[in-house]
């Protein structure tokens, strides 16, 4: 007899009781549960080991809450492209659905962690994915044509840091989830689908 997904725990390895955890990442957690409705399971399980988790949240926050020429959106879109390619089951869910919110598009996320090069996308996005797609799998082949490609785009050296940033940084997260067999909470399947309700 198999287990039923919801019986399956959300990482291979012990996750910390929230009363058993630092003031500060027990803060930040319970903000975002304030905020979404939910504590997303990456949080529980990286407080797991918790200088770990304030660098990586640190990293995350550096990336992806910054300014410059990139959306957020076009963040999540990165994020989506490379997670997939990876087979990210946890990272495809979740920043699917912040994806399909961020661009209020139900089907955007689903075609691209698919195969962003047949997505909905503006030739700016498909020259950026292409780039952080080969940051993620094939980084030693980066040479000056990629830089001239996104440069023809009108990508600036801060753009191109931040999408191979972004794409290195998820490479790594994508280890850790798969590593922990990180489970996404059911929430994120739906987020971003359906209009809000009025």
């Amino acid at each position: 007899m198999t287990e039923s997904p919801s019986a399956l725990p959300i990482s291979r390895f012990a996750v910390p009781s929230l009363e058993d955890m630092p003031a500060d990442i027990r803060e930040r957690i319970l903000a975002v549960q304030e905020k979404s409705g939910f504590i997303p399971t990456i949080f529980l399980a990286l407080a797991h080991r918790p200088d770990e988790f304030r660098a990586f949240f640190a990293y995350h926050d550096a990336l992806m809450e910054r300014g410059g020429n990139l959306t957020k959106g076009e963040r999540e879109m990165i994020v989506v492209a490379t997670s997939g390619a990876n087979q990210c089951l946890y990272c495809v869910v979740a920043h699917g659905a912040i994806l399909r919110i961020r661009e209020k598009n139900p089907t955007i996320a689903d075609q691209i962690a698919t195969n962003y090069r047949k997505a909905d996308i503006t030739p700016r996005q498909r020259a950026m994915l292409d780039y952080a797609m080969k940051v993620s799998k094939r980084a030693e082949e980066v040479d000056d044509a990629d830089f001239a490609a996104l440069r023809a785009h009108g990508f600036d050296d801060d753009d191109i840091w931040d999408i191979g940033g972004i794409a290195a940084f998820f490479a790594m997260s994508n280890r850790l989830a798969n590593m922990m067999s990180l489970r996404p909470n059911p929430e994120f399947h739906m987020l971003g689908r359906q209009p809000k309700a009025k």
